[in-house]
C-alpha cells in the first residue's frame, strides 16, 4: 500500500502564492475604492452645479413667465384695437410675445432635464457611496485576512507537520484499537471461554460421577465446578471494568479509582499503590469523569508497564478552581526529549487534557522515577449538578 506524504515545500509555496494573490486582490480593491471616490467628488460638484442651474432656470422662468403674461395682454390690447396702431406696431406686439413663449417653453424644458439629471446624480452618489463603503470593507476584510496568514499561520510548515502528526496519531489510534480487540478476543478465549467450556465438560462428568458413584462425589464434583463459574465470572467481570469501570456512574470518580488501583495491587504482586485524596469531591458529567479516570488509568500503566517500578503514589487535590492530580512513581524514568512525540500513550493523555481545558506536567529523568501533574479547571460546565 502506497504510503500518503505531506510535501510540506510544496504546501508552503502554494500557501506563499495565495497570499500574494489576496495581496494583489486587495491592492485592486483599493484602487477601484479611490477611482470610487474620485467619481463621488466629481459628481459631487456636478450636482453642485445642476442645483445652481435649477436655481437660475426657475429664477428666469419666473421673470420669462411675467414678461408673457404682459406681452400677451399688449398682443391683446393691439389686437382689439388694432384701428389704432400701425401695422409695425401689431407685428412687433406679435412677435415679441411669440419670443417669450418659445423662451419660456425652452426655459420650461432646460428645467426639466436639469431636473432629471439632479435626480440621476442623486442616485448614483448613494450607489457610489454604498460600492465605496462595501470596498472600504471588503479591503478592510482582506487585510485582516493576510494579517492572521502571515502573522498567527506564518508557521505553516510546523501547523502542516502538526497536522501529519495529528493524521499519524488517528493512524495509530485505529491500530491501538485493532491490538485492544485482540487483547479483548484474548482475554476472552483464555479466559471466560476456556472456563465455560470446562464448565461444559464438568457437568458431563458430575453426570456421569452421579450415575456411576452415587450423590456424595457428585456433590464434590459440584462444589469445584461453582468455584470454576465463580472464577468466570469474576474474569467475566474484570474484563468489562477494564472496557469501562460500571462503579463512576454509582459511585463516582475518588471512589472508582480508589477500587481501580486496589484490583491493580491484587493483580500486580509486589507493586504498592499509594492514594490519597484531599478535599470534597466534584461530580463532573460523565463523559468529563471518564476521561479524568483514564488520565490516571493510563499514568499507572505507563508506570507498571515502562517505569518496571514497585511503588506509585496517586494523589487527588480539589480546591475552589482547580482538581489538581499527581501520579509517581520510582521507576526508571525516561528521556522527555526522546519519548516526546513517540509515546501513544502521552500522546493520548495530551489529547485527553486538552479536551478538559486543562494542563499537563510531566518531570522524568532516565533513572529517577516519573511525576506526571495534572491540572483540570473546576468549570461549570464540566461539574454536575
Amino acid at each position: 500500500m502506497k504510503e500518503n506524504t505531506i510535501d510540506i515545500q510544496t504546501l508552503e509555496t502554494i500557501f506563499n502564492s495565495m497570499v500574494r494573490a489576496m495581496d494583489h486582490s486587495k491592492n485592486d480593491i483599493f484602487i477601484i475604492s479611490e477611482q470610487s471616490r474620485r467619481s463621488f467628488e466629481d459628481m459631487k460638484n456636478e450636482l453642485t452645479i445642476v442645483k445652481n442651474d435649477i436655481s437660475r432656470a426657475i429664477t428666469e422662468g419666473d421673470y420669462l413667465e411675467d414678461m408673457t403674461r404682459h406681452s400677451r395682454r399688449r398682443l391683446a390690447d393691439v389686437s382689439k384695437d388694432f384701428m389704432n396702431f400701425t401695422e409695425e406696431q401689431v407685428r412687433e406686439a406679435y412677435e415679441v410675445a411669440n419670443d417669450l413663449l418659445v423662451r419660456l417653453s425652452i426655459n420650461r424644458m432646460e428645467e426639466k432635464q436639469l431636473r432629471a439629471r439632479r435626480d440621476d446624480l442623486d442616485r448614483r452618489l448613494v450607489e457610489l457611496l454604498e460600492t465605496i463603503d462595501r470596498a472600504d470593507h471588503l479591503v478592510n476584510q482582506v487585510a485582516t485576512v493576510i494579517n492572521y496568514l502571515t502573522t498567527d499561520l506564518k508557521n505553516v510548515g510546523e501547523a502542516l507537520e502538526t497536522a501529519r502528526h495529528k493524521q499519524e496519531f488517528g493512524i495509530r489510534i485505529i491500530q491501538a484499537q485493532e491490538e485492544e480487540r485482540k487483547r479483548l478476543s484474548r482475554d476472552i478465549h483464555d479466559g471466560p471461554a476456556q472456563m465455560l467450556a470446562n464448565v461444559l465438560i464438568r457437568t458431563g462428568l458430575i453426570e456421569k460421577v452421579y450415575v456411576e458413584k452415587g450423590p456424595e462425589p457428585a456433590l464434590g464434583e459440584l462444589a469445584d465446578l461453582k468455584s470454576m463459574v465463580r472464577n468466570a465470572l469474576h474474569e467475566v467481570r474484570r474484563i468489562i471494568y477494564d472496557l469501562r469501570p460500571m462503579a463512576l456512574d454509582d459511585l463516582g470518580l475518588i471512589p472508582t479509582l480508589r477500587k481501580y488501583l486496589s484490583t491493580i495491587e491484587e493483580y500486580e504482586k509486589g507493586v504498592e499503590i499509594h492514594f490519597q485524596n484531599i478535599g470534597q469531591e466534584l461530580r463532573f458529567q460523565t463523559n468529563f469523569e471518564v476521561s479524568v479516570f483514564r488520565l490516571v488509568q493510563e499514568s499507572v500503566s505507563n508506570a507498571l508497564k515502562h517505569g518496571k517500578t514497585k511503588d506509585i503514589w496517586v494523589k487527588t487535590e480539589w480546591l475552589r478552581d482547580i482538581m489538581n492530580i499527581i501520579v509517581k512513581d520510582t521507576g526508571q524514568g525516561f528521556d522527555q526529549n526522546e519519548v516526546k512525540d513517540k509515546s501513544f500513550g502521552l500522546i493520548g493523555m495530551r489529547e485527553r487534557i486538552e479536551l478538559l481545558k486543562g494542563k499537563m506536567t510531566i518531570i522524568s529523568t532516565p533513572g529517577n522515577g516519573t511525576i506526571i501533574h495534572f491540572q483540570i479547571p473546576l468549570q461549570s460546565e464540566i461539574i454536575d449538578d
